[in-house]
């Protein structure tokens, strides 16, 4: 069974996974995770993909210490870069996020070599892009499918990560964001956040495009209890002024104080801690009738780590406990011969569901079960409490607006109604500029909250309606009287105080009008609630918002709280358009009829309003899902067993797979041709004659569309042939044998309607090859290849028909002159096969012209961001040395090396770097020197002689030689070395020779060459 599951490089590359995992091989890979490293380039020769983006992975999920935010940042970009460069297809953003979820859980499932197994299968089948194997895995992976324009209005507005109550470092925190497909992103801090932090997330969201906000959360005084208020600092444009920011002294002195907040938060966690030993543990080992092990204070504080000492960490650290000491008495019991289904392990599983983080913290860690400890949730004016805790929501405000003008308050409601809404919106003079209506934690924890007054009140507020606003807050006022309690009489006479300024209440908010925000606050610790994002269902596919309606997953959660999106459909030039696409473009702008004819459409979306929904208006679902309960977990582990391998025609190995397919089609082949023949050639080698047509067709396909006739001299053509593509193509033109062969021709043309070859060819081969090409364009979308490959193959007919005529008329008239009788008899049996050649013949190169611009695609891709890269360093140049002239020192790599010697920052290494890409790219990536051809004559002379002149460096061969010894691709350098050796001398007399073809090109001279040396034999 195993011979015949999986192939050599899902072994090869769950070794690699483990070998990293175990930290035992692989030292060198850190290397390539360096930012100017192409995911195309050359440290392909050092490493696999899947190697380095389960290396990167590791890294990334590995490093929650502080200090390593670096090297977070770096595994991200390299991630990121390796999927979004390796898409094939229509679905490149989704196909990325699909292997990025896949290579995660593939580091994570170490404890099960099958499970293993199976994703390093399904990453190599994603890896193609083939929307149906991509939807398929986004469905297996609870992901969303998302608009490839990235348009979709998915968002979180309160959210945590390791530096607070969080589980996710900032640089995994975004980066699973991205997977989801969120957008917008803002993350929460408690009381304070350091530079770094700020630094790491920042530049994280910039990586992978999110946009992103810091807020940081307070504890204000009102009515007397606590209510939050999330303080947003903005009016910074570049990361650097915001840690500017952030490091002068009086923001300093204020996050001082926040951190004194924390302190004090921290004091009564650590006393629940002391509390839980000395009685809870007791109290719950007696319930589920084991030993609950003291929790360790060190333990517990490096269990937190950066993040703020919360009752959610100390919830989780007890869980742990408490299912360990389950977990052991579960397996005491099951090496004792308990049954998994008895009633002894069914109640150590009821309990291990039971003791979740919300649990043990609404039972024994929140304050009302420790009287003997001082609650944090009650306001105290002891002098022990930090005075930020002791301002009211004005005070705060006021305190901020000190030292920073431009801010965003958010008001958040936690348990607070409409009437204390309302009061702080007047008290605060307009200051607070967002309520956040809704609050998916608090909304799962109590579900009885109305959040319809609080969506009301906006729209009041905002009317500027002076009998709205009164008539809403007197009814307000009538319910705290007919309701009563203590402190009603109160927020009734501050309710009277916002009646007489209602003028002002309305002036507020009259430019600025009140916004409405809402969020998780997941933590990714809780198993109850639902994790991080939202998604508004109109901006999403037509296929995933189909998903939402009809509820297929048990993960997604519609919202009680609606929002109204409005779309905006704005125009522009497509990037690099030619001069005369332009000249078009504005003179199209004249005519009503063709306006937007020579440009590009770009869908937008604009919240308007949020509104109260109810099932059937629903329209905002939640993105993460929610993790199973412990004993759910260990119980279906348990009852499944160890899993032995069984074949599934998705895991077979692709020899086997491809064989299979092939028979499949070669069988209804065979039983068409043998059955329906009378001629023994056509009888026995029809079949293969037919085969033979159609894998032929896609060798040619695949080598044109790869390289064509001048593809790079160091791959050779079955390089460019994809295997399993050409086993899909021989499936099903085997079942169009019946469907071509004996019903169109034979039942429906000859019998049906008595049309042959002899007696009229137009109709019958119009016929068949409209058939034909209906046929191939379905199975080809449902195989996923290019688009214009199946939209070309719906019209190709009209270029097949009078070619298949004209074979027909050439055939029939040589079989004439050569004395055949019968001669109709004879091409109406060869009809088919004249169709498929014909037919076969144009879908060669329409496919093919498809493949080539798929291909020169990737390759714009890759030549625009290294082209960045390159110019970058070369405007790095111009500043580190603006006394001298770059074009010199580029015309002379030695003298720019002795000039780089005492460089610190790399840039020598870089420009290397760089050439050595770039000549990878010209040298193995398909269609490379067709884009490069394209792209130099398209250059200012100014950035033609940049370019080449960045590639003299490549003479510098005991340098680059030395560079590669010393660990540029990690230890596997020899191909890389020898690579280089042997290639660039050809490479840069083909960029030369390239240069001197350019209109207006002065191609810089080369310096004589150096003196043949022993540089290699040194490198060596």
């Amino acid at each position: 069974m195993s011979r015949l599951l999986f192939d050599r490089e899902d072994y090869a590359l769950l070794k690699i996974v483990n070998d990293v995992l175990g930290r035992k091989k692989y030292p060198g890979l850190r290397r390539l995770l360096t930012p100017y490293l192409h995911p195309h380039g050359i440290k392909e020769m050092a490493a696999p993909r899947e190697l380095r983006m389960a290396y990167a992975i590791i890294h990334l999920l590995g490093s929650l210490e502080a200090g390593m935010a670096g090297d977070r940042i770096k595994a991200l970009r390299s991630l990121r870069d390796e999927v979004l460069f390796s898409a094939e297809s229509d679905l490149e953003k989704n196909t990325a996020r699909l292997l990025l979820q896949i290579i995660k859980e593939l580091v994570r499932a170490k404890d099960d070599p099958l499970r293993q197994l199976e994703l390093a299968h399904d990453f190599r089948a994603a890896s193609s892009g083939k929307p149906r194997i991509v939807r398929r895995g986004l469905a297996e992976h609870h992901l969303l499918e998302m608009p490839e324009e990235w348009n979709q209005l998915a968002f979180d507005d309160h959210v945590h990560d390791a530096n607070t109550k969080g589980r996710k470092s900032p640089t995994h925190l975004i980066m699973d964001a991205w997977i989801k497909g969120i957008r917008k992103l803002t993350v929460i801090h408690n009381n304070f956040v350091r530079p770094e932090v700020a630094s790491e997330l920042y530049q994280a969201a910039r990586i992978m495009g999110i946009a992103v906000r810091i807020g940081l959360e307070y504890r204000t005084r009102h009515a007397g209890s606590y209510l939050k208020m999330i303080w947003i600092p903005r009016g910074f444009h570049e990361l650097g002024e915001f840690l500017e920011f952030l490091t002068k002294p009086e923001v300093g002195t204020f996050l001082r104080r926040g951190r004194e907040a924390a302190q004090f938060q921290k004091h009564y966690v650590m006393e629940a801690l002391a509390a839980f030993n000395a009685t809870h543990r007791q109290a719950i080992g007696e319930i589920c009738g084991v030993d609950v092990p003291a929790l360790d204070p060190e333990d517990f504080t490096a269990f937190v780590g950066a993040g703020q000492a919360s009752l959610m960490h100390l919830g989780r650290f007890a869980q742990n406990a408490v299912q360990e000491a389950l977990t052991r008495k579960a397996d005491g019991l099951l090496a004792a011969g308990a049954a998994p289904q008895g009633p002894e392990l069914s109640a150590v599983f009821a309990h291990m569901d039971r003791f979740s983080p919300e649990y043990l913290i609404e039972a024994h860690l929140a304050p009302e079960h420790n009287p003997g400890l001082k609650n944090p949730d009650i306001p105290c004016d002891s002098a022990d409490c930090p005075d930020i805790l002791r301002l009211t929501p004005c005070e705060l405000i006021e305190t901020i607006h000190e030292f920073h003008s431009l801010n965003r308050f958010v008001l958040t409601l936690d348990g607070h109604g409409p009437e204390d809404v309302l009061m702080i919106l007047s008290e605060c003079r307009g200051a607070v500029t967002h309520v956040e209506i809704f609050n998916l934690h608090d909304f799962e924890v109590d579900p009885s909250r109305d959040n319809a007054e609080i969506i009301e009140l906006i729209a009041v507020v905002n009317s500027g309606n002076p009998v709205k606003i009164k008539k809403f807050v007197r009814r307000i006022m009538r319910r705290l009287e007919d309701r009563g309690g203590p402190g009603s009489a109160e927020k009734i006479n501050r309710l009277s105080s916002v009646l007489d300024n209602m003028a002002g209440l309305m002036d507020y908010y009259k430019t600025t009008p009140l916004r409405a925000c809402i969020g998780t606050d997941s933590t990714g610790q809780s198993c109850r609630h639902h994790g991080m994002g939202l998604v508004v269902k109109d901006t999403l596919p037509a296929r995933a918002a189909r998903h939402l309606e009809r509820g297929h997953s048990h993960q997604r959660k519609a919202l009680p709280v609606g929002v109204e999106v409005v779309p905006s459909l704005q125009y522009h030039t497509a990037a690099g358009a030619s001069p005369m696409t332009l000249r078009a473009a504005r003179l199209a702008l004249f005519s009503p009829l063709f306006r937007h004819a020579a440009l590009r459409p770009s869908l937008k979306w604009s919240r308007t309003r949020y509104f109260h929904a109810s099932e059937k208006t629903a329209n905002i679902y939640t993105l993460g899902g929610i993790q199973p309960p412990s004993g759910e977990v260990y119980k279906g582990k348990l009852l499944a067993g160890p899993r032995t391998p069984k074949f599934c025609f998705r895991y077979a190995n692709s020899a086997v797979k491809n064989s299979l397919k092939i028979l499949a089609g070669f069988i209804p082949a065979a039983l068409s041709f043998g059955l329906t023949k009378d001629w023994w050639v056509l009888c026995w080698f029809g079949p293969l004659i037919w085969f033979g047509i159609t894998g032929l067709r896609n060798v040619i396909q695949s080598v044109f569309g790869s390289g064509g006739l001048r593809r790079s001299p160091v791959l050779k053509w079955n390089e460019y042939v994809s295997f399993s593509r050409l086993a899909d193509s021989l499936l099903y033109t085997g079942f169009s044998v019946p469907l071509l062969d004996y019903v169109v021709k034979t039942l429906v043309m000859d019998q049906g309607f008595q049309i042959t070859a002899q007696s009229n060819p137009v109709a019958l081969y119009t016929v068949m090859a409209v058939v034909n090409g209906v046929y191939i364009a379905t199975h080809n979308a449902f195989r996923g290849l290019p688009r214009r490959a199946v939209t070309g193959n719906l019209f190709r007919s009209a270029v097949s028909i009078p070619l298949a005529i004209g074979v027909n008329a050439l055939i029939s008239g040589l079989l004439s002159l050569a004395g055949v009788p019968d001669a109709g008899a004879v091409m109406q049996q060869w009809a088919a096969i004249i169709s498929k050649l014909c037919s076969d013949g144009v879908a060669g190169v329409i496919e093919g012209l498809a493949d080539r611009s798929k291909y020169i695609a990737m390759r714009l891709r890759d030549y625009k961001a290294k082209s960045k890269k390159l110019y970058d360093t070369y405007s790095t140049l111009e500043v580190r040395f603006p006394q001298k002239d770059v074009e010199g020192l580029l015309e002379s790599p030695q003298e720019l090396s002795e000039a780089l010697s005492t460089d610190k920052s790399d840039l020598e290494k870089i420009l290397y770097v760089n050439a050595l890409d770039l000549l990878y790219f010209w040298m193995y990536q398909p269609r490379a020197r067709t884009v490069l051809r394209l792209l130099i004559p398209g250059m200012s002379q100014d950035e033609r002689r940049a370019f080449l002149l960045s590639q003299y460096v490549l003479r510098r061969e005991y340098e680059i030689s030395r560079l590669f010894l010393d660990g540029l691709v990690g230890k596997n350098f020899a191909r890389a070395l020898s690579f280089y050796l042997s290639h660039y001398q050809e490479y840069l007399d083909e960029l030369q020779k390239l240069a001197g073809r350019c209109p207006a090109a002065e191609p810089p001279q080369w310096d004589a060459p150096p003196p043949v040396d022993d540089a290699p034999e040194r490198a060596a």
